[in-house]
């Protein structure tokens, strides 16, 4: 129980009449030790300045302080020197009455036991910086810019320039914020709960960017949590887990050119080839140190790498505050962080600014499907399930091990999506890639019987996921237009990447897992059985314009014992090359978008590792450097040719020219754009065996110029091919009026233009 000691050490000048004070105004014993033990829920109403009624002190004033480590404490303010507060007994609090109220704003000066001294504002005589719509907002769970209001922020309120911390913790005793600033301690600076908004507030006034703090939070089982800030900015690089206050005002952006071209360049008629970055492994700064890149660095050597291999997007896996390199930032505590281990926030959108000045877009992959268990982070924020379902069934992922958000709680919605348009917004990211859609599509993913709950209707589709999705598309598509939604989704859902309004969830494209699946084992067989399995090349067309699809050959395919692209390729090394050149000629050839996880462009022989760099070595040898130059010439081409990427999502930017030949293993089909001018041509003889006068019937006739050949001694083949052009030939073949008559090189796809004849016919 609290032990009240009368004081009565020296006259007060300043304090209220009488020769001395004798007694202590502040009686409440229950109120001081609810203050004390972390459990008041206001703790406004009794710390700070105060207006006094009739007591027998006759005071007007009372000012109030809980120091616990403070031996002595004094009130300084502009209309009066430094007057000692009294010291009830030895609770830690510290108390003066005064007959008139002291000029704003007031601070103390603190004396401890080793006689240092320091001097602070007191932060409870400051009023909200929060305003009553604010909690609104936050508490319907519509506040589109959460993180213009939760977090820490730098403000000037009332005139001092300070920190503002607001935290959402609805079911909490009581928060305090805690840090270096308050030697950690929570009995010193515990927050104001407004309006059961569940929102918790504080001005701390004198504090400065890079102050480390966390929240701690007294549940109303009366345990003790300390929690990284949900919205922080900035974290300390892991295994370290306090938050940063940053101040991203500081961020100067010069991209207001790109900005202005991406809401111009609306619509999905572009070239998109994407480039997948671990930015952890990319390239190691020094092997020995196993020191990362910074952001800084990654711009001056990433960006000019990704141009000169023609690439028009990098694609970021993760990049949010994660604790464990090994999760590659699939299972994120920062969601509001960039990741501290390459750099400030600051550092971070250098790096994107510098993208856009090259003309590259940059894709963040965004995890908003679950999040990790860490007792820091968001799980039981405060100490009950806020932002995942109580329900373990609903609520956790066995195979991750990790928790579910409740996508049902508008404040959870609010959260997710407020932080998705944190990165377009703050860090002007052009696309975000929704990672595992799958598992927030359905209620039984990767459950057995009896371990997922049905919906309303006893179906396994989660509806309000599939609410929160087609609300986060319409809002970004909306709020930010022109920038791209991609999901990692697995499954034949419909309408993926169909508009809201029709019945879909808004996604602008969708990976195709179907085609990546089929295209690898296809590609793995010998080629000698390839013969009986021609339908895993042809298949894919089949539903290839039911989604706007992206063609992923992503880091999923190429870790866990599934072997690098490069040595997924059966038979001796030539026939390796020869298969991966063939595989990324037929990629960038079908209808689709384009995406290359880093380290098959250089033919990459090791599966990836997150913990070592890329074998960058591997180039001094001819035929990576073959694999490399291939890849930037697909690239130019698939720019270039307006017939390349001009339609990708529907029948009419395809035809078949071949794709019944098994016996071969052989396809064909052309590409076109919306004149119909330009067709290009693609081949592909999945066989180490040459054929010569090998016909495929043709729709068009003229000229067909060779522009693309795997089998070129410039990309390491035995340079077969066709010398440059072919004309056709005016005889049906295959159900078209025209053919041509080729030499199909060994293990090679080839593409042809097509033109009009010239003047000899």
């Amino acid at each position: 129980m609290i032990r009240i000691v009368f004081w009565s050490e020296k006259s007060l000048d300043a304090s209220c009449d009488g020769p001395q004070m004798t007694k202590p105004i502040l009686t409440d014993t229950e109120a001081m030790e609810q203050i004390i033990q972390a459990r008041h829920w206001d703790p406004f109403s009794i710390l700070g300045l105060h207006e006094l009624g009739e007591n027998p002190l006759q005071c007007k004033w009372v000012v109030r302080a809980l120091m616990p480590t403070a031996k002595r404490v004094w009130l300084v303010s502009e209309d009066a020197g430094p007057t000692e507060l009294g010291k009830i007994g030895d609770t830690g609090f510290f108390e003066i009455g005064l007959k008139t109220r002291p000029e704003f704003p007031y601070s103390y000066q603190i004396e401890n036991a080793d006689g240092h001294l320091w001097e602070h504002l007191d932060p409870y005589q400051f009023e909200p910086v929060l305003g009553p719509l604010d909690f609104h907002l936050v508490r319907e769970g519509t506040h589109e810019k959460l993180y213009d209001k939760l977090g820490a922020h730098l403000v000037n309120h009332q005139g001092v320039n300070g920190v503002v911390f607001a935290v959402w913790a609805p079911n909490a005793q009581r928060v305090s914020v805690v840090g270096d600033f308050n030697q950690w301690d929570g009995r010193q600076n515990p927050m104001r709960v407004r309006e059961q908004s569940g929102v918790w507030e504080i001005f701390l006034p004198g504090l400065q960017a890079g102050e480390h703090y966390k929240y701690e939070i007294r549940t109303r089982d009366d345990k003790i949590l300390v929690k990284a800030d949900p919205v922080a900015f900035q974290a300390q690089v892991r295994p370290q887990t306090a938050s940063i206050v940053a101040d991203l005002s500081t961020i100067q952006w010069t991209d207001t050119h790109w900005m202005e071209n991406r809401k111009a360049r609306q619509g999905l008629d572009q070239p998109i080839s994407i480039y997948e970055v671990h930015l952890g492994s990319w390239r190691l700064k020094h092997e020995e140190s196993h020191r990362f890149l910074t952001y800084c660095e990654l711009a001056e050597e990433l960006i000019p790498y990704v141009l000169e291999r023609g690439f028009t997007h990098i694609e970021l896996m993760p990049v949010h505050e994660h604790p464990l390199d090994a999760s590659w930032g699939y299972q994120p505590t920062g969601y509001f962080a960039p990741t501290s281990r390459f750099g400030t926030p600051q550092e971070f959108a250098f790096f994107i600014n510098l993208c856009h000045k090259a003309g590259l877009g940059v894709i963040l992959d965004w995890v908003p499907a679950h999040f990790p268990r860490d007792a820091w982070a968001l799980a039981e924020f405060d100490g009950t399930a806020l932002y995942e379902h109580a329900d373990p069934r609903l609520g956790e992922h066995k195979d991750w091990g990790t928790k579910i958000f409740d996508f049902g709680r508008p404040e959870v919605r609010n959260f997710l999506i407020s932080n998705a348009l944190f990165w377009l917004d703050m860090f002007h990211i052009d696309g975000l890639r929704v990672d595992a859609v799958a598992s927030m599509l359905y209620l039984d993913y990767s459950r057995n019987k009896g371990e997922w709950v049905p919906n309303r209707y006893g179906g396994n589709e989660n509806l309000e996921a599939i609410d929160f999705l087609k609300k986060l598309n319409e809002t970004c598509h909306r709020v930010h237009p022109g920038i791209l939604t991609i999901a990692e989704e697995s499954t034949s859902y419909s309408g993926v990447s169909r508009p809201t309004y029709l019945g879909g969830l808004g996604f602008s494209m969708k990976w195709n897992m179907g085609w990546m699946n089929d295209a690898l084992r296809y590609n793995t067989l010998d080629p000698i059985h390839r013969k009986y399995h021609q339908n895993m090349l042809t298949f894919s067309i089949y539903y290839a314009f039911s989604e706007n699809f992206l063609l992923p050959l992503s880091h999923d395919e190429v870790v866990h014992g599934k072997k690098s692209l490069l040595s997924k390729m059966p038979g001796d090394a030539w026939r390796q090359f020869a298969g991966l050149r063939t595989l990324f000629a037929y990629q960038y050839a079908h209808p689709g978008k384009k995406l290359l996880f880093m380290g098959a462009e250089i033919g990459q022989w090791i599966e990836w590792n997150s913990d070592s760099s890329l074998d960058w070595h591997l180039l001094q040898w001819p035929d990576h450097q073959g694999v490399l130059k291939l890849v930037d010439d697909l690239n130019a081409l698939y720019k270039s040719e307006p017939a390349m990427h001009r339609v990708d999502f529907h029948w009419s930017g395809f035809e078949w020219l071949a794709l019944n030949d098994s016996e071969n293993s052989v396809i064909a089909f052309a590409r076109r754009q919306e004149s119909g001018i330009n067709d290009v041509v693609c081949v592909c003889n999945f066989t180490p065996l040459p054929r010569h006068n090998y016909r495929i019937g043709v729709s068009k006739p003229g000229v067909y110029r060779e522009i693309l050949n795997t089998d070129s001694s410039h990309y390491g083949g035995s340079n077969l091919g066709n010398q440059g052009l072919v004309r056709t030939i005016s005889a049906s073949w295959g159900g078209k009026p025209y053919h041509m008559e080729l030499t199909l090189p060994p293990m090679s796809a080839i593409y042809l233009r097509h033109g009009e004849l010239d003047s000899n016919g």
